[in-house]
């Protein structure tokens, strides 16, 4: 079944989104100025004891980019960011877009040959944040001193707000292969309301404040944080997620808004209550999560705690041929799906690419819908499509409305004796338990049935939880086929702040031993 584009939570798009016509919408740089001019004392971006005001964001990405030119960036190139969370982030994207080039965000914290990967991909003009044999490279938080000579216009030889980056992104991502590629978005550094049809979505909005915990160089992040700087609002960065910090950034700010994934709201509401209820999150009119599966219990208390008014969930990938928005309204009234399509359209097919009827499960096949050009180009990779469609390895199925229902990543399904056990599910499970941080689900080779369910669990701080207790537990919660045959322990968490778990970097690390 085929859903169009269609929800009371977003209009999607504009013509000058879909046909390229830049002749309304200003270019980003533009954009920037015009909030420097219109209100200049107001805070862009605030970390802890630190803030930004836009004329002073404005004012410090130009002395970002006339540093670029100096050191020969040009329009169309890329710009590794490997800064950590920080203003100093978010000023060099946008001292990209004064230039042309084109922000290309990396983890501050990448080993050394899987950045060295990424910037040879990228071919990257200039690395930010790291020092790499070979390439042009600046020192974390370094901001030049606005020179004597010529403006950005005459450098650039027009006006400096006219120019444009031909791709305002290009996050990375591991294919199927494990080695990373590039995401480079087909929408350039053109100002929308409505970019990539989520600014009227995720709560966006001039004066309002927005709280970003988790790590700006994952898709969600980046664009939250940006869409809300270009709408005139208020970012409340973290430097890394902390879960009590959330809260306190929430009341300190009086948030509107708020990006989670939900390992974080596991993580939050793990909190003792004295704790956790103590904060006022009376402010929050939009709190959304993404980027991970949600159990549904986590979802049922956090529906209780902020209301089903407020409490979103977009499901998409970085490419953006689709994506899907359900409010916890609707989401009682269709527990366990993900929403219907608001930009782009999703079926559901069979392996062989036979479309399947409401409630079959199948393959999610997705693609993108009135604009000429792609959502997306990758960089290392190729995509996986059939006549204008897409997959990004996903299963699910949608119902007779057109809501879809997701199970695991294809890629991560374990074939125990026949039947497809998915990892999401006894990792939800796992996750209830009350001493229980994080866990990851892994099938390791086993002679008699294939493979065996392998939990790798995270336990509280203090928590006395044993293999036998935990087993008890899940027995109750799952059907005897999907219980993990092993247990092991693990002291650090198995998902990043973006709640990324890398299930098949970890079933390696196993086979090796």
């Amino acid at each position: 079944m085929t859903q169009s584009p269609g929800s009371p939570h977003a209009t999607v798009g504009d013509t000058n989104a879909t046909t390229g016509d830049t002749t309304e919408a200003p270019s980003f740089a533009l954009r920037f100025a015009q909030l420097a001019t219109e209100q200049p004392d107001q805070p862009a971006i605030s970390m802890q004891d630190k803030s930004v005001s836009f004329a002073a964001l404005d004012r410090q990405a130009e002395r970002v980019a006339h540093l670029m030119l100096d050191l020969d960036v040009k329009a169309g190139d890329f710009v590794t960011i490997a800064e950590p969370n920080s203003a100093e982030f978010l000023i060099a994207g946008v001292a990209c877009w004064k230039i042309g080039a084109i922000p290309q965000p990396v983890s501050s914290r990448l080993p050394g040959l899987e950045l060295q990967q990424i910037v040879e991909l990228a071919d990257s003009a200039l690395v930010i944040g790291a020092d790499l044999d070979g390439r042009t490279c600046l020192a974390t938080g370094y901001i030049a001193p606005l020179p004597d000579g010529p403006s950005l216009s005459e450098r650039l030889g027009a006006e400096a707000e006219e120019v444009m980056s031909p791709a305002w992104k290009a996050p990375t991502s591991g294919g199927s292969t494990g080695r990373p590629k590039l995401i480079v978005s087909g929408d350039p550094s053109q100002y929308r309301p409505n970019l990539a049809g989520l600014g009227d979505v995720i709560g966006a909005a001039a004066g309002a404040t927005m709280v970003v915990p988790g790590p700006l160089y994952h898709n969600g992040p980046f664009i939250w944080a940006y869409l809300t700087l270009l709408a005139g609002g208020h970012v409340q960065l973290l430097p890394r997620f902390d879960a009590e910090a959330t809260l306190a950034a929430v009341q300190d700010s009086e948030a509107s808004a708020i990006y989670l994934v939900p390992t974080m709201m596991q993580r939050i509401w793990k909190l003792p209550d004295d704790v956790k209820f103590s904060y006022d999150l009376s402010s929050l009119k939009t709190a959304f999560h993404l980027a991970e599966p949600c159990p549904p219990w986590l979802k049922d208390e956090w529906l209780d705690w902020l209301g089903p008014d407020v409490l979103f969930e977009l499901y998409g990938g970085t490419e953006g041929q689709m994506f899907t928005v359900i409010s916890g309204t609707e989401w009682l009234e269709h527990r366990g799906s993900v929403g219907r399509p608001v930009s782009g359209e999703a079926k559901i097919c069979d392996t062989d690419g036979n479309d399947l009827a409401p409630g079959e499960e199948g393959e999610v096949w997705m693609r993108w819908i009135d604009r000429d050009t792609p959502t997306y180009t990758y960089i290392g990779d190729a995509s996986e499509s059939r006549d204008g469609w897409e997959c990004l390895g996903d299963m699910g199925w949608m119902d007779a409305e057109g809501y879809l229902y997701l199970g695991d990543r294809r890629k991560d399904m374990i074939l125990v004796g026949g039947a497809n056990i998915y990892p999401a599910e006894v990792e939800a499970a796992i996750g209830s338990h009350t001493e229980v941080l994080s866990s990851a689900v892994i099938g390791l080779p086993d002679d008699d049935k294939g493979n065996r369910i392998h939990a790798i669990v995270q336990r509280a701080p203090g928590a006395t939880l044993d293999e036998k207790q935990l087993l008890m537990y899940l027995a109750e919660r799952l059907v005897a086929y999907k219980l993990p045959r092993s247990i092991e322990w693990s002291e650090t968490s198995l998902r990043d702040d973006a709640g990324k778990v890398r299930r098949a970097a970890l079933r390696d690390e196993r086979l090796a031993v």
